[in-house]
């Protein structure tokens, strides 16, 4: 029985789910040498069109007469109306009514919504007509679009898993996510963005590699490591690097928003801003440094106007929505405090040994917090 046969033809329409063929063997073969492929899968380096043969006329057909591997090709039309072999999707068989969704997408596809619809094809096939009960998937962490779409499809991100997945002889984390039969098919939980907030003296935009040396020059100067006691010391661009690269976890995770501040236009970073600890629906915790050149000349009350005001925007309008926001400040920090208050903030107490500053040591700290009714008429600058 030849793999046409056996391989049911899924369609919502848009997007056509069928067995692999012939044809699909030089779309296949650029698939495999995109380099994004290369990154995030373990295909061969020196991956040729024999491969590519073998791949869809051999590897395919195989796993549906062994049971082990439903595969589909995927097709869409272009933008000139021409169907087209658009990637693979399949969920591997580990039986017990479960399985492993894997997925690939064709360059021209990507962007499209392609590979989204023709999961959602898929896993629905996989639920009603193979009578599974979950779905697992994993990816390289630092995959953001495997994980976004995961994300869209409503898989629930159960976590990391350190050195798991082998990818050209060394063990890289993972991240692991799971959808159940019952599940919704939907995203659990936002994901943030980072809009561009103009103000007059200072933007709010998100970080560029370039920001790196100005995020060392600010966290390496003496009035920033007497604050903020929990900065690497030594601070190096390492230490930069790394905190560039975690800022993504927090938008997928629905935590926190950090923004660079910088100079009106294509300024360079003059500091930093963050909502962090987000708590939907209710509060969130505003934390800020600035670059020592720019002391002096109100960014900081500026940036924090802006974020207060993108804290309570409502989200249908682009904002978080929230209903206050807290503020912790060294007792001492009298410059950092006098920010907040001018910002619109209200003391309202002191927490004992909350902060933590160079060298370690605690200190107390002054809470402030602001509600979103609040905010000054004159503070609530626009957001674009």
């Amino acid at each position: 029985m030849t793999s046409e046969q056996t391989v049911p033809r899924l369609t919502d329409g848009v997007v056509v789910l069928r067995a692999h063929q012939r044809s699909d063997a030089p779309g296949a073969l650029e698939q495999c040498r995109d380099p994004e492929s290369r990154e995030w899968t373990t295909v061969p380096l020196d991956y040729t069109y024999r491969d590519a043969l073998e791949f869809v006329e051999q590897t395919m057909p195989a796993g549906w007469r062994d049971d082990s591997e439903w595969a589909f090709a995927v097709e869409a039309t272009d933008d000139d109306g021409v169907p087209r072999f658009a990637g693979t999707v399949s969920l591997r068989n580990h039986l017990v009514r479960r399985a492993e969704v894997a997925y690939g997408s064709h360059p021209w596809a990507r962007g499209r919504g392609i590979m989204e619809r023709a999961l959602r094809l898929l896993i629905e096939w996989g639920f009603a007509e193979r009578g599974l009960e979950c779905v697992i998937w994993w990816a390289n962490a630092g995959n953001w679009g495997s994980r976004k779409l995961a994300w869209r499809l409503g898989f629930r991100m159960e976590g990391s898993v350190r050195r798991w997945l082998a990818h050209r002889g060394e063990l890289r984390d993972a991240w692991v996510g799971t959808l159940l039969s019952t599940d919704e098919r939907r995203p659990r939980s936002p994901w943030l963005d980072v809009p561009v907030v103009q103000g007059e003296r200072v933007t709010l935009r998100p970080f560029v590699l370039t920001d790196v040396a100005r995020i060392v020059e600010g966290c390496t100067d003496p009035v920033t490591e007497r604050w903020l006691g929990n900065l690497p010391q030594p601070y190096t661009s390492a230490d930069a690097q790394k905190f560039l690269a975690e800022r993504p976890e927090d938008l997928a995770s629905a935590t926190g928003v950090s923004w660079a501040m910088a100079e009106p236009g294509t300024g360079p970073l003059v500091g930093v801003m963050s909502l962090f600890e987000i708590r939907f629906g209710v509060d969130a915790e505003l934390g800020y440094w600035v670059h020592p050149a720019a002391r002096g000349r109100g960014v900081a009350t500026e940036g924090a106007r802006l974020a207060l005001r993108h804290a309570f925007v409502q989200p249908e309008d682009g904002g978080l929505g929230l209903a206050r926001v807290r503020a912790l400040s060294a007792a001492g920090n009298t410059a950092s405090r006098r920010v907040l208050e001018k910002a619109g903030m209200t003391e309202q107490g002191r927490e004992r040994l909350a902060v933590r500053t160079r060298g370690g040591r605690l200190v107390d700290a002054a809470v402030y917090d602001i509600l979103d009714d609040e905010l000054p008429a004159g503070l609530s600058l626009p957001t674009s």
